[in-house]
């Protein structure tokens, strides 16, 4: 398995590969992705979210989207998003629609870097799951009136990524009320 992850210039062109630590101990812009699945029942839409791990080099014990991680070397971003599905929560889902793409930074205490072109990618689910336990601390379904409220009053329960991406899944999931009429690949 490779720990290579791809840097990238701020227009996400590739330049070259690191190893994953390495890339989180300095400031160095790669690639990622952030995948939230969405389903709709009791009336509303819901965002199925992850409480990351211990075992987390950052970010442990906080709530995120389903799954998020870096494409290796050579491999597309779909693909990717699907490999790490599987691997997280063991939840076999390949059809996502890129909805948006941001640059963000963020410094941890521990000397440990975020700086990712993270492209956030959506797709509908409705199976079963299972979290692996050195990735996933706890696994819910979360109402997203209920999830724009939270972000607001509790922002220190998200990890840093999420905070910027979730709003903009949010806005996406209201504009396409009609869930599953949007074009997926």
């Amino acid at each position: 398995m490779s720990d290579e992850l791809i840097l990238v210039d701020i227009f996400d062109n590739e330049i070259k590969t690191a190893a994953k630590l390495a890339a989180h101990e300095k400031p160095h812009l790669h690639r990622a992705f952030s995948v939230f699945l969405y389903d709709s029942f009791d009336n509303k839409n819901h965002l199925l979210l992850q409480r990351r791990s211990a075992e987390k080099i950052h970010s442990a014990g906080l709530w995120a989207n389903a799954c998020c991680s870096h494409p290796r070397p050579g491999e597309e971003l779909f693909a990717a998003a699907a490999r790490r599905l599987g691997e997280e929560l063991s939840i076999d889902c390949s059809t996502f629609i890129k909805i948006n793409s941001f640059v963000y930074y963020h410094e941890f205490n521990n000397a440990m870097f975020e700086y990712e072109y993270d492209h956030i990618l959506v797709g509908r689910y409705s199976g079963s799951y299972l979290a692996n336990p050195r990735e996933v601390a706890e696994v819910a379904w979360v109402a997203t009136d209920y999830l724009a409220d939270d972000l607001l009053r509790n922002p220190g329960n998200y990890a840093p990524w999420f905070l910027i991406a979730a709003p903009m899944v949010l806005a996406w999931l209201a504009r396409n009320e009609t869930l599953g009429t949007f074009q997926i690949r």
